[in-house]
């Protein structure tokens, strides 16, 4: 069935496997790495050096569970206010607030500055929105390099945040139509005239889709269509689900997701303090599940897939010399960074294997100088298929135009504190997770250099260079 599946897919070899063994026994293991040895140095092209000083974000918590009932400038004050309170930074050296976000409350559609004035800023303090699906907190931090690189700032706060609890439901095209052109009419017989014209469509809902709008596809099918184009398995896929569990959970366990800062609900008494999409499944568990998308022989399911989710992040950008002078101790330096786009129908969930290549080319390094990967999980087939396509010469030759294939990551430096698919994926915050936890690991891990890559929808993607800061602490 993986053929039908495929249908109308880019045409992979039968011969691209995944290097892996007892059914992705490499794909789960949990190994530490090795020490990194100092290797490279990677240039400045900023000329300012800019650094990531820290970073936080809300616990990341299922759709429908604890935060339901608020409203996404609340998580976004959060963060920002933790920020504040682990930096010590008075909110009067802030010149500039980012925030990314892609399913937009309509109340409050720049995010960015109702959450600052609500997070109690100077109503002088600029502040602006981005939105470029899951790597739109990327967008939000590579906006603020530029934004610092150019000298219009020297600190800057980028963030996201995603609420998929309260999404907006639009009235149908007819019923928006009919009403927009009652709130005109002038008489009583005029409004009636138009009440008149409802049929018993005018009342379906619009309900917002994970889709792509070119294609009318929907995310969770198009990498069910990748998967068996690469020919991952659905064992392959629940395997690699389940590493990504098991670390987060032991990533939990040992305290390690500092990133976290504890969100007390209003009017509930207890603090919610970790993320609460970690879960420990047997295989017999996971093999139960019936496919979500593509029915009935599809691999994707509820548990191989990250779930919708609640959260919000925010990071702390500016010169090291800015750093310096306030007394600051950055993690990391960021180095560089590359985005890419793809064909969204075919290639949808590819942008890590397309912006590897290209931002260790564009740094001066290779897969093997890279000591922490970060790699959104939208879904595990989609990881696996990236990693056949990253291992495969005939997929760089034929549809990357490159001479050889990009190379094959250590399994052993990759997500080893979990990843999308268990802590979760609240679309605009994910980013700054990914940057603060391959910052963090470079620390822990004793590496220099870490790579943070994500696909995106409308075929898009990010590569980002994260060098460790000399003397840094978690």
């Amino acid at each position: 069935m993986a053929s039908f599946a495929a249908r109308g897919f880019l045409k992979v070899p039968a011969g691209i496997k995944l290097p892996l063994s007892n059914h992705g026994a490499r794909c789960i293991a949990t190994t530490a790495p090795q020490l990194a040895q100092t290797k490279k140095t990677v240039q400045d092209k900023t000329g300012k050096n800019v650094v990531l000083v820290d970073a936080v974000r809300t616990p990341f918590l299922l759709s429908g569970t604890s935060y339901s009932k608020l409203m996404p400038h609340d998580l976004a004050r959060a963060s920002l206010l933790g920020l504040l309170r682990k930096t010590g930074i008075p909110k009067e050296e802030i010149d500039y607030v980012i925030y990314g976000t892609v399913i937009q409350e309509v109340k409050t559609s720049n995010i960015a500055r109702e959450a600052c004035l609500s997070a109690g800023f100077s109503d002088k303090t600029p502040a602006h929105t981005v939105t470029m699906a899951c790597i739109s907190s990327n967008q939000a931090i590579t906006t603020g390099i530029g934004m610092i690189a150019a000298g219009a700032y020297d600190v800057i706060v980028a963030g996201g945040v995603e609420f998929m609890s309260d999404v907006p439901i639009r009235h149908s095209r007819k019923m928006r139509s009919l009403l927009l052109r009652a709130s005109k009419a002038k008489t009583m017989g005029q409004r009636l005239s138009l009440l008149s014209t409802i049929r018993p469509d005018f009342f379906a809902p619009e309900l917002p889709a994970v889709a792509e709008f070119s294609t009318n596809e929907t995310m969770g099918h198009s990498a069910d269509r990748l998967a068996a184009a690469f020919k991952v398995s659905r064992q392959e896929q629940d395997d690699y689900a389940m590493r990504s569990h098991q670390l987060a959970h032991r990533a939990q366990e040992n305290g390690h997701l500092t990133d976290i800062v504890p969100f007390q609900v209003p009017g509930v008494a207890e603090t919610v303090t970790k993320d609460n999409g970690i879960r420990i499944s047997t295989p017999q568990q996971m093999a139960k599940l019936k496919p979500a998308f593509v029915k009935p022989h599809g691999t994707i399911t509820a548990a191989n897939a990250s779930f919708l989710t609640d959260g919000a992040s925010a990071c702390l950008l500016m010169t090291e010399a800015k750093a310096k002078a306030l007394g600051l101790k950055p993690k990391a330096y960021l180095r560089d960074f590359v985005y890419v786009s793809q064909d969204p129908k075919d290639q949808l969930l590819l942008g890590p294997t397309y912006a590897t290549p290209k931002v260790l080319e564009k740094a001066g390094l290779t897969v093997k100088d890279i000591d922490v990967w970060e790699v959104h999980e939208a879904f595990a087939g989609q990881i696996c298929a990236n990693l056949k396509a990253m291992d495969s010469d005939w997929f760089a030759t034929t549809q990357m135009g490159r001479k050889e294939k990009v190379g094959l990551p250590d399994i052993n430096k990759w997500n080893l504190w979990g990843g999308s698919l268990s802590i979760g994926h609240p679309f605009a915050a994910t980013g700054v997770r990914l940057a603060i936890h391959t910052a963090h690991r470079l620390i822990k891990e004793d590496g220099q250099f870490g790579l943070v890559t994500a696909c995106a929808a409308g075929g898009q993607g990010v590569g980002m260079i994260i060098e460790r800061y000399p003397g840094a602490t978690v």
